[in-house]
This record gives C-alpha cells, sequence and structure tokens, in this order.
C-alpha cells in the first residue's frame, strides 16, 4: 500500500481567521470546553489544527473548531492539507470515531494518571472520569490530590434554523456571530 503525505505546509494562523467546516459534526458541551481551557492553560499549544486552503486563499478547518473557537485572537499551530472538498468530508466524518475506537489498558492508565498533577477541576474531573471514578483513593480524594465535587452544569438554550440552501446558511451564521451569537453550521 502506497501512502501519501497529504501535509503540504506548517502555518501559525490567527485562530479567528480560520473559518469553521460547514458540515462539522461534533458539539462540544461546558465539561469540554472547561478542561480544554485548564489544559490549554497549564499545557498550552502542544498539537497542530487541520485545514484545507480554499480557492479564495481562506483556510478551512477540518480539525480543532473547539481548540480555534477558545483562543480566537491567539496565533495556533496549523497543518494545511492538501485535500479538495469530497476528502476534507472524509477526514472530517472519520477522524474521532477512529480515535474512539483504540481501546483502553486500564491498569497502564491508571499508573499514568497517579503522576498527573492538574490545578483545574475541570481537567481532573476529567481524569477521575478517565477512570470511572471507582480507582480515586480512599477518603474522597481525586486524582492529584483533589477532592469529590459537584460539577453544575449550566442550561444552554438552542434555536435551530432550517435554512433553504447552504447560502442562506452561511449568511445567517454570520449575522448571528456578528450579533455575538456562539453558532455552529449543521447539515443533515
Amino acid at each position: 500500500m502506497k501512502i501519501r503525505d497529504r501535509i503540504k505546509e506548517f502555518r501559525r494562523v490567527k485562530a479567528g481567521l480560520l473559518r469553521p467546516h460547514p458540515n462539522n459534526w461534533r458539539t462540544h458541551p461546558p465539561a469540554q470546553r472547561d478542561a480544554l481551557r485548564g489544559v490549554l492553560a497549564e499545557i498550552g499549544y502542544a498539537g497542530a489544527l487541520l485545514a484545507r486552503e480554499l480557492p479564495d486563499g481562506s483556510l478551512e478547518l477540518i480539525d480543532g473548531h473547539l481548540r480555534a473557537e477558545t483562543t480566537p485572537d491567539a496565533d495556533v499551530p496549523v497543518l494545511i492539507l492538501d485535500l479538495d472538498e469530497r476528502e476534507a468530508k472524509k477526514l472530517l466524518a472519520v477522524l474521532d470515531p477512529l480515535a474512539a475506537m483504540a481501546e483502553s489498558n486500564d491498569e497502564a492508565l491508571a499508573e499514568l494518571l497517579a503522576h498527573v498533577e492538574t490545578e483545574s477541576d475541570a481537567v481532573r474531573a476529567m481524569l477521575d472520569e478517565m477512570l470511572g471514578n471507582h480507582d480515586a483513593p480512599e477518603g474522597g480524594a481525586g486524582l492529584a490530590g483533589g477532592t469529590d465535587r459537584d460539577i453544575d452544569v449550566p442550561e444552554a438554550f438552542q434555536v435551530v434554523v432550517e435554512c433553504r440552501d447552504e447560502n442562506q446558511q452561511r449568511a445567517v451564521f454570520e449575522r448571528l456571530t456578528g450579533e455575538g451569537f456562539e453558532c455552529r453550521l449543521l447539515t443533515l
């Protein structure tokens, strides 16, 4: 089997200039957003976003939507891929499910997490959840010396707008984001 290298360039790009893929199907709940902010605060960027260059020179995200959304004013690492629209949609569809197919070695995970410390409550909650909370030490202490705590998940109010075509969808998206609303594009 011949494997092609589809990475054509590496750039640092202001995250707010990256265009979200109109078919991005992933949503990001508050706990994930908080955990990402915690990781970015404690470690920073340690991986590149994936994008493809459109004919007008703009960059369309394939992977890294939440990171770009979280740090819109930051110059972020981006791998520019040599993909056409069809290939970009395929990669967008398979990246996360492919990673989710990996299985866990619970013993190795517990050993790794025994050495991980964090100051972020959201990251601590994520790490505790990875072990199903059943491996937390006696006395209520979670990983990295934390304590059990309730996590408040705020209510989310959403509106779904059906559009007649992609042009109208983009216009509604741009208008609402311009008014300060947090929006995602979905195509069903």
